[in-house]
Formats: structure tokens, sequence, C-alpha cells
């Protein structure tokens, strides 16, 4: 008889539990309950879409786009992507769903995404983002509330310590197209001096050569001219409205002439919140205006502006989450109140009593379960004799002191114990 083997897991993907489990959940309860404040609504979307859907909005030459998306063919012939990002279904469901009636639109989701790099601290093959976005606003008070929100959020998971935020503008379709036509000239003057990667960059995406890691590329890229001499003064207008708006919120950022967003449909601000506790990658949220991306899907045009995080790079700078303990274990004296304790608990958590029960049989080992959990109370339950009569006793595994309570009165009774020491 053979073996059986058991598959390992698939490279690039992550089995979540425990300390990491915790504060993956301490990200997304954080958003969630940030969201509400700023009454962004939640949605949900597919995890696949039409491959033209992300081709149109991430741009074919991208490297999303042209190495890291999974696509494939389904039974019916269509080609269909996992999602590598979240704007872009947000975006086709503005337009099939009939959403733009509801526009403006504040909305936010979170959940998994799929992109095939290569893997590495807090990078995965299959990862998990967080998103807001703002749909049918031009204005830059959107801009504002977009960043005010990503900023508390990271004050609420205190990890705000080193995180910095960089803004640029990439102005407006007038100013974009004149610094565009500068930044080839520029990097044509230094053809051959440009890496591989740029030089393919040139004809297709010039912008992102600004982003060239290369020290090849790094002094043309730092000698590049600047967008500030191509702004519009209407595009100088705004990102000063965008800036300005910050500092009333309280908010603090640097301006970084080279954060660019190399495709088209972009327009405006542009952001990434920064650390260096991450390594070389130190980017923890990103987004930024993209005032063209509903046209490139076939809509009228339509200003956007929207953020993503990824939850696990967020969980990596959270502080360590101990688990939540429970406040009470009920403990089964003897094999005649198994029903017994089951009512007790279903009882207390009723009454919104964190309680557990050990799996343990004997007495000795439910007790050390106990203490081992940090569990502040023990309700002994005893099988019930002829009259019913047996009343669970309260132990505070502190002290040591037992008290016997009446059912009817138990919830109240431990809630006031546990107020009283929490």
């Amino acid at each position: 008889m053979s073996r059986i083997t058991t598959p390992n897991r698939i490279r690039g993907t992550q089995d979540i539990f425990g300390e990491e489990q915790r504060r993956f959940a301490r990200v997304v309860e954080a958003f969630e309950r940030v969201r509400k404040l700023y009454c962004f609504q939640r949605v949900e979307l597919p995890v696949f879409e039409a491959t033209a859907v992300f081709a149109r909005s991430l741009g074919e030459t991208t490297d999303v786009v042209s190495k890291e998306m999974y696509t494939f063919e389904d039974r019916g012939g269509d080609s269909i992507t996992l999602r590598p990002e979240f704007t872009a279904g947000i975006a086709r469901a503005f337009l099939t769903e009939g959403w733009q009636q509801y526009a403006p639109l504040k909305l936010v989701t979170h959940g998994p995404v799929f992109r095939y790099e290569r893997p590495q601290k807090g990078r995965y093959r299959q990862f998990h983002q967080i998103d807001a976005e703002v749909l049918g606003a031009a204005e830059p008070a959107a801009d504002v509330e977009l960043l005010v929100f990503a900023d508390q959020l990271i004050r609420e998971l205190g990890i705000s310590d080193g995180v910095t935020l960089q803004l640029n503008t990439l102005g407006d379709a007038e100013t974009r197209d004149a610094w565009r036509a500068a930044l080839v000239a520029h990097f044509e003057a230094h053809r051959g001096e440009l890496s591989e990667d740029s030089l393919a960059r040139l004809d297709k995406n010039p912008l992102r050569i600004l982003d060239s890691k290369d020290p090849k590329d790094r002094p043309i890229a730092e000698a590049a001219p600047s967008i500030d001499s191509y702004l519009t003064s209407e595009a100088g207008a705004f990102f000063d409205s965008v800036t300005n708006g910050l500092d009333a919120a309280g908010v603090a950022w640097t301006r970084n002439g080279r954060l660019v967003r190399g495709l088209d449909y972009y327009r405006h601000t542009a952001f990434e919140f920064v650390t260096d506790r991450l390594g070389a990658q130190g980017t923890v949220l990103a987004g930024g205006r993209y005032d063209g991306l509903i046209e490139s899907l076939g809509g009228k045009p339509t200003p956007g502006v929207g953020w993503a995080a990824g939850i696990e790079r967020l969980a990596m700078l959270s502080e360590f989450v101990a688990a939540d303990a429970p406040q009470i274990i009920v403990i089964q004296m003897n094999a005649a109140a198994t029903f017994h304790a089951i009512r007790m608990i279903a009882l207390l958590r009723n009454g919104g009593l964190r309680t557990d029960a050990s799996l343990h049989r004997s007495v000795k080992n439910q007790f050390s379960d106990a203490d081992n959990r940090a569990a502040k109370f023990a309700v002994l339950v005893a099988g019930r004799d002829d009259t019913g009569a047996s009343l669970p006793v309260v132990k505070d595994l502190a002290t040591g002191e037992q008290e016997a309570v009446s059912e009817a009165l138990l919830v109240d009774y431990l809630s006031k114990r546990l107020a009283a020491h929490p």
C-alpha cells in the first residue's frame, strides 16, 4: 500500500493563525471602525473579473498585467483574472450596476488579492488589502477626506511612529502632457546611459523611469525636470487646496517630487505612507486621483480618488495582540453535570460574558486550564439532585473565594464582579 503524501502549502500563500491572525484581525477591525466614523459604505466584489477589466485599467504595459496576473480561460472560453487590486473592480461595478445615480460615493472593501510576484517579507502571491475610494467627486476635499481617513487609521493601529505621508501632484491633463514631453526629451538625451528596463519604459511609460531603483538610472532621474515648472494655475491651486486641507486637519506630510504614477488616467494627487521599518519595501499605504479611469473602461468622464494598503504589512508593524482570554470558565464537577454545564455556558454567553469550558474531563485539569488561560472566575456546576437544588458556585480564581449564586442572578453578579476587577 502506497503512502499518501500531504501536499505542501503553495509558495507565496500563507496559513494565518495565532498571534499573526490576531494582528491581522486588529487591522480589519480598526479599518471597519474608522470607515464608519467617516461614513464610507462597505461593498463586496467578485474575486475574479473579465481580464479586460484589469488590462484596460492597469495598462497592458505594466508589470502587473504583463507578468503578475493570475489569468486563465474558464470552461466557457472566457478570459478570467483573479483580482490583483480592487479599484478596477469598483470602477466596473460603478458602471455596470448603475451606481452613478448615487455619486459622489464613498466606498470601502477588503479581502484577498492575487499577484504572481517574488514572495518576500510582507508580500505574498495571495495577500489581503483594505481599500477606500471616492467616486464622482472632483473637489480636492475628496482627496483630503481619504488622506485624513488613512492617517487616522494608521494612528488607531498605533503604528504612526516612523510612518511618513509623502505627497506629490501629477497635475491636470495639460500639465501631464507638457511634463511628459520634457521628460522624454531629457531621457532621450541620456539614452545611452539608461538601464535596459528604463529604455523599454522610455517608449511606453517614461514617468516610470523616475521610479527606477537601478543605480545607473538614479542620477539621470534626479536631474529630470520637475513637474512644478509645467503646472497650470488650476493644477497648482488644486494641490494647494489638498495641502492646506491636510494642514487644517493636523495631518503631517512631506513633498516628494519624484513620486509618480505611470498610467495616463492618474491626475493631481499621488501619495504614499512609507516607513523604514520594513526594509526596502517601505510603502504601507498608497493611492492617488484617477480621473480618467472610468472613461478608460467605457464610461463617461468621472473623477475618482482612492488608496489601498496591505493588511499583512500593516499587521507586521502592529504591536503584540494577546489572545482573547475567557473571563469565565465553567467547571463540570461530575459526569452528571454535562447538560447543566452546557446550559450555564449559554446563559453566560447570552449575557455578554466571554465564557468557555475546558475540554478536560478531570476537575483538576479543568482548573489548571482555567489558570493557564487567565480566566478571572470559575463557575462550578454539579449534577442536580432530585429536588433540582444544585446552585452554581462562583470561584474567584485570584483569591480562591467561593460563593453560591442562583442562576437568575448569575449574569448580573458576575458582570458587577468583572466591572470591579477588570
